[in-house]
């Protein structure tokens, strides 16, 4: 059915995610599962979901993190399942932007019905923005169709062969490209310039981005050329 919805599981505990996601199903819904905390961010980010299920404790990025990055760019409901019961937890899952909270143990019957009402309190996104085509490395998200690069939420201003460069690169993520490709991808097969300005474009975007934000966007390969990655 096309109403149908997706629900995301985002749990390290195979045994319980399993359970979780049986049982929804048995209720009809759509199910994926993740069980690593940075893959789980980039799937949300990348994939179309209609709710997630999310555990604080994670390996790599815990769950806490993930609702913060998450709703800087996106008002997907999002209920927090977690072993822990203090209440503090409680209001600091909500104060990030999650929509419920859960202890575990948790009744199935219950888990269902905070479902339900999370996805019937929710106003989706222009149907647009759900089809948006997008680019994600950490906590960077370019639009190719918008022209548009954020990092933690924030709108980064780049030059147009900046945001070429950048573009070619995040579309081959992880894939080591030569500075002959990237000149002729960006620059084209009728540059007749500097061939340095590979490099030194390169350190334009790793001033805005690596430098800006402390985090490792751009790796340079020695003797090869550049690729992005986690």
């Amino acid at each position: 059915m096309e109403d149908t919805k997706r629900i995301f599981i985002v749990e390290d505990e195979r045994r319980i995610a399993r359970f979780v996601q049986i049982e929804l199903e048995h209720e009809g819904f759509q199910t994926a599962t993740e069980d690593n905390g940075r893959r789980a961010y980039e799937r949300i980010m990348q994939e179309d979901y209609d709710l997630v299920l999310l555990d604080i404790m994670l390996p790599e990025m815990d769950g806490v993190t993930i609702c913060r990055k998450v709703r800087e760019l996106s008002n997907i409901p999002i209920i927090m399942l977690t072993a822990k019961a203090e209440v503090e937890d409680k209001v600091n899952g909500l104060d990030i932007g999650a929509d419920d909270y859960m202890t575990k143990p948790f009744a199935m019957q219950e888990l269902l019905a905070r479902i339900r009402a999370a996805l019937r309190k929710h106003v989706p996104e222009e149907k647009e923005e759900e089809n948006v085509e997008r680019y994600v490395l950490k906590n960077l998200v370019l639009y190719p169709s918008r022209y548009e690069v954020q990092v933690q939420g924030e709108t980064v201003e780049l030059t147009k062969k900046e945001y070429a460069l950048l573009e070619y690169l995040m579309r081959n993520k992880r894939t080591v490209l030569t500075r002959d490709q990237i000149l002729q991808e960006v620059w084209g097969y009728d540059y007749v310039g500097d061939t340095n300005v590979v490099d030194v474009y390169i350190r334009y975007l790793r001033a805005k981005l690596d430098d800006r934000f402390h985090e490792k966007y751009i790796h340079t390969v020695r003797g090869v050329g550049y690729v992005v990655k986690e």
